[in-house]
């Protein structure tokens, strides 16, 4: 198990994918590629010979393949399905940010793109690099994994869906304004952990790093630092903002 803490600083658990089940996974992934790969070799050589192509087209058809097989099947189906290609269905297992949020398209682009080149095939040696990558992080990331910020987990529910922040009723017209998306991701995830460790500090510690984090997130956000209120009741407003943006 591993903790995670989600775009709303709640703190969830999540079984962490090892490699049997993700190997497994694979397995039946590189099953539908090489039939994938099967048939649009088949097509290809039809449709070539067909018109009597000359070598030109004949590398061009190859190249498509190759990046069809290699990096579209697990791209595209890994960002229609948040995370979940047909192999790690079949395992559940599922991709997902390091604050267990579902993965988009960059982060399945990053994941593809790394695996065709470092973590399996052109440098991987055949998935060498997966394993040891694996083996040395305590959340079984490979190089995919670390460069887009995603874990795999183990589950065949639905991820628990986490409490709404709600802003403080008297900063809720402040937070309403605020465009919190331009918020980057490592000061969001700041505020994230303050927030969720906010009863483990003292007193002291709550004031300081508050209101550094405040002075911060106002400076990004180029707006006013609301005075009079406690640095989380103000890091909360913002939270609360910047979730019911990405639920638009």
């Amino acid at each position: 198990m591993a903790e995670f803490t989600t775009g709303e600083a709640v703190a969830l658990e999540l079984p962490i994918a090892r490699i049997p089940s993700r190997a497994g996974a694979f397995l039946l992934d590189l099953l539908i590629q090489l039939t994938l790969a099967a048939t649009l070799i088949f097509l290809a050589t039809a449709l070539l010979t067909a018109f009597d192509a000359d070598e030109a087209w004949w590398a061009v058809a190859g190249i498509v393949t190759l990046v069809t097989v290699l990096v579209a099947y697990p791209v595209c189906s890994e960002t229609l399905s948040r995370g979940r290609s047909i192999g790690k269905l079949a395992f559940g297992l599922r991709v997902v940010r390091s604050d267990a949020g579902p993965i988009d398209f960059r982060h399945a682009l990053t994941r593809g793109l790394t695996g065709a080149i470092v973590d399996f095939w052109m440098l991987g040696a055949f998935g060498a690099v997966a394993v040891i990558t694996s083996l040395c992080s305590r959340e079984g990331r490979r190089v995919g994994d670390v460069l887009a910020g995603t874990v795999v987990v183990h589950t065949r529910q639905n991820l628990p869906v986490p409490a709404l922040v709600m802003a403080p009723p008297w900063l809720s017209a402040w937070s309403a304004q605020l465009d919190t998306s331009v918020l980057s991701d490592e000061l969001a995830g700041s505020v994230r952990q303050y927030l969720t460790r906010l009863r483990t500090l003292s007193p002291a510690a709550q004031q300081h790093l508050g209101s550094q984090l405040v002075v911060a997130v106002c400076a990004a956000m180029r707006c006013q630092v609301p005075t009079g209120y406690p640095p989380y009741h103000v890091l909360g407003a913002v939270l609360a903002r910047r979730q019911q943006l990405a639920r638009v």
